[in-house]
């Protein structure tokens, strides 16, 4: 489990007893603030703590959802437009628009780790949107994994999400030609 200087100062009491229980292997120093009961903590997990109001989204879903093999080489986040600069940088951060950033987010665990990442049916609408900006051997790859996985999706959720964008209709021809 992880915990922040705070929560530790908490559990061992004091600054002082915190450093014992570090020097005795009682708990672990993962980065600046940072503690763990375990020694290797994976990074997932770390990026997930560290953010705990951002959503996978982008390239990072579409692999923990299975959708592709392909490891993205960051953690993509999606945070409202509010929302403060994630200087991390292994992260790259996506801003959404307020309205468009509190929908289709589940929790799910990925080897081990609960995370927050947008549902199959956001990042479908998120793939036809995204259409022009992804290469085409990509794209396709994650068009032909969403065509196998079709029946499971709630087609009224996909709908419903891609109404609120601007440009619906468009989504809707392309999922409709593509996916559906």
């Amino acid at each position: 489990m992880l915990y922040n200087y705070a929560e530790c100062i908490k559990k061992y009491g004091n600054k002082s007893n915190l450093d014992k229980a570090l020097e005795n292997g009682d708990i672990y120093k993962i980065e600046k603030g940072i503690y763990s009961d375990k020694r290797n903590i994976s990074e997932l997990s770390l990026i997930s703590y560290k953010n705990p109001n951002a959503v996978f989204a982008k390239d990072s879903a579409y692999f923990y959802h299975g959708l592709t093999d392909n490891v993205p080489d960051k953690y993509y986040l999606a945070t409202n437009k509010d929302a403060y600069k994630i200087k991390d940088k292994r992260v790259s951060q996506v801003f959404c628009m307020n309205k468009q950033f509190d929908f289709g987010i589940i929790e799910i665990e990925y080897e081990g780790t609960k995370i927050r990442i947008f549902n199959k049916e956001r990042m479908l609408v998120e793939l036809a949107r995204n259409k022009r900006k992804m290469p085409f051997d990509y794209y396709k790859e994650i068009v032909n994994n969403f065509r196998s996985i079709q029946n499971d999706l709630n087609i009224k959720e996909v709908t419903n999400y891609a109404k609120k964008y601007a440009n619906t209709d468009n989504i809707v021809k392309i999922l409709q030609e593509e996916v559906f």
